[in-house]
Formats: structure tokens, C-alpha cells, sequence
């Protein structure tokens, strides 16, 4: 604290700066002046007065009678100060802290021929590419990490919050990156828990986006979703472009292209998750929109507040006065006969 005797503890910006913890002590202090009123009317009967005969003197001038006030004065103001003590003057400062619990998401995104499909606006690789960028900016503080596969699964970008980085990567996604035909989505979604079992992160989440069913890689998608069941990674699947039965004459030539829904749903479930449908680029958008709201973050507003007590200042400033007083009361400042 700083020095309790600076005058700067009565200026008008520092006291108008106090929040008052007991403010109707406050309301005594205009009748202090009413107490010595009040004693001066009542002592003044009881006065014994000597008449004797002296020079009239102007009293204005007599410095003598000016320092009989100082311990009127000394008590007045320091019974004034003892009201702002009760008071009890304080600074507070409150502040503010969010704490957020941010989310682990692997994003695993299907790069195979089929992808290239232009039932989505332009194909459904980059319709899927442009609402993962929107995915990712909608985001606070959430750890995002890709993972890109065709015949086989590559980690293309690991856990980051450098969002940056991510559309990077994005930008950079082309189909032939994975020369290996066909749809590993149990080998993807395998390098996804990998990422995401070593994490800290109470919400892990994998985000699979594909259009087909599983037809290449070492493990099944069933056991892969089971493990992250286990290492408690939630699994979104999203099934992008429309759905494609194949007739009777060409049931032996099925379009690459077509959708089968039922290996993404069957992820979705043994992975606690979720599973979407996309058929055009607005509903794709939607599906986005909906797994943002289901993994929002989690986040507690702490405020702390800083109390600095300023009673003790103004206590010292009346005992100060208090001890003036009583040096004086028994030197020619005070008058022995009134008292």
C-alpha cells in the first residue's frame, strides 16, 4: 500500500473511484458539525464568566483564538473519518476469463474416381472440399486434422488449430494423389483413431465423408468402428451424391458411382455417431450445420474479482487527528477554563 499520509487519498477522482461496502455510515458524517452545535448550546449555560476589564483587542487578529480551533477541528475531522473507516472504501476490479474446452476433429475424406461425380455442383469431391473449408471457419478453437483416402488412407494433415494450414491442404486435395483404386474406409478411419486415441480431449470426433462402400484395405470398416467405440471417438458418416440401384440389364456392370448407404450407417452406429444424407450441395451444407450443432464447444465464463480494502488509509489520517487533539488540549491552543 502506498503511503497512508499523500493527500492524494482525498481527491475527488480517488474517492468518486470507492465502492462503498457499508455506504450509511456515509450518511452520519453532515451531522458531525450538529454534534458541536449542539454541545456548544448546551455547555455554553453552565459557562462561569469573570468580568474583568481589558483593552478591547480585535479579535480577527489574534492568532491566539484562530489555534483554539485546531482541536475542535482535529476531533470534527477525524470523527468524519472514522465514519468513512466504517464505510470501508474498496477498489474493485472484476475481470472475465472463458475457458474453452475445444474439440479433436479428424476429418476423412473419400478422393476415389467416383468422387469425381457431378450429381454435386461442380463434382462431389469439391463440393464436399468447399463445405469442409466453411466447416472448419465456423469453429473455435478445435483441433482439425485430415485424413484423405482411396484405395489406401494417408494422414494428410495432422491435429492442428492452424486453420490455415487446413484450407492448405484442402486446396491441394486432387484425385490422384492416391494412385490405389478403390475405397479403404476401414483403413481411413483406422489412421483417424490412431490420430485421435493419444489426445488428452474428452470429445474426439471423426468426420467420414465418402460415397461408396468399402472395397479395398486391410481392415473392415466394422472393426475399425468398433475401435473407436473403444478409444470413445464418436463417428459421423455422411453418404454424398444420390443413390444409384442398378437394373436388371446392367446388373453385372453397376456404376462405380453408385451410393451404398448401408457400410456408412452401419459405422455411424457402432460408432455412437450419426449418419447423414447428402444429395445436392445444400444438403450437404445442412449436414454440416447439424454436426456443428452436436459438437458445439464446451466453454465457463470465470470471474474473478480483485478487492483492494482503503479503510485502513483513512483510520490512521483520525487517529493522526485524534492523537493532534490530545497534545494539544493541555497547551495555550486550548482553553482550560471551557473545558
Amino acid at each position: 500500500m502506498e503511503q497512508w499520509f499523500s493527500l492524494k487519498w482525498f481527491s475527488y477522482d480517488w474517492v468518486r473511484s470507492y465502492q462503498w461496502d457499508y455506504p450509511y455510515f456515509l450518511y452520519v458524517i453532515p451531522f458531525v458539525p450538529i454534534l458541536f452545535w449542539l454541545r456548544s448550546a448546551f455547555h455554553s449555560k453552565h459557562k462561569q464568566k469573570l468580568v474583568i476589564t481589558h483593552e478591547s483587542v480585535d479579535q480577527s487578529k489574534d492568532w491566539l483564538t484562530i489555534l483554539r480551533f485546531v482541536q475542535p477541528v482535529c476531533v470534527g475531522m477525524a470523527l468524519c473519518l472514522i465514519l468513512v473507516s466504517l464505510a470501508r472504501p474498496q477498489i474493485i476490479s472484476e475481470r472475465t476469463d472463458r475457458y474453452s474446452e475445444g474439440i479433436d476433429i479428424m476429418l476423412l475424406l473419400d478422393i476415389s474416381d467416383s468422387m469425381l461425380e457431378k450429381d454435386l455442383s461442380p463434382n462431389r469431391l469439391e463440393a464436399a472440399k468447399d463445405l469442409a473449408r466453411k466447416f472448419i471457419k465456423g469453429r473455435l478453437q478445435d483441433r482439425i486434422g485430415l485424413v484423405i483416402f482411396a484405395g489406401e488412407a494417408v494422414s494428410l494433415c495432422p491435429l492442428t488449430t492452424d486453420y490455415e494450414l487446413l484450407y492448405g491442404f484442402l486446396d491441394e486435395i486432387q484425385p490422384d494423389m492416391i494412385p490405389t483404386a478403390g475405397t479403404a474406409i476401414g483403413s481411413a478411419l483406422a489412421v483417424a483413431v490412431n490420430r485421435l486415441r493419444e489426445t488428452k480431449g474428452d470429445s474426439k470426433v471423426a468426420i467420414l465423408i465418402s460415397d461408396g462402400d468399402n472395397t479395398s484395405g486391410n481392415l473392415g470398416p466394422v472393426t475399425a468402428a468398433q475401435l473407436a467405440k473403444a478409444f470413445g471417438v464418436k463417428v459421423y458418416s455422411i453418404s454424398v451424391g444420390k443413390a444409384k440401384k442398378a437394373s436388371a440389364t446392367d446388373s453385372l456392370n453397376v456404376s462405380n458411382a453408385r451410393v451404398d448407404e448401408s457400410e456408412l450407417q452401419n459405422i455411424a452406429g457402432i460408432g455412437n455417431g450419426k449418419f447423414f444424407r447428402a444429395t445436392d450441395n445444400s444438403g450437404l451444407g445442412e449436414v454440416f450445420n447439424q454436426i456443428g450443432q452436436l459438437e458445439k464447444v464446451k466453454s465457463r465464463d470465470v470471474v474473478s474479482r480483485d478487492v483492494d480494502d482503503y479503510y485502513r488509509i483513512y483510520l490512521f489520517w483520525a487517529i493522526s487527528l485524534l492523537l493532534i487533539a490530545l497534545a494539544t488540549k493541555s497547551t495555550f491552543m486550548a482553553n482550560i477554563l471551557e473545558d
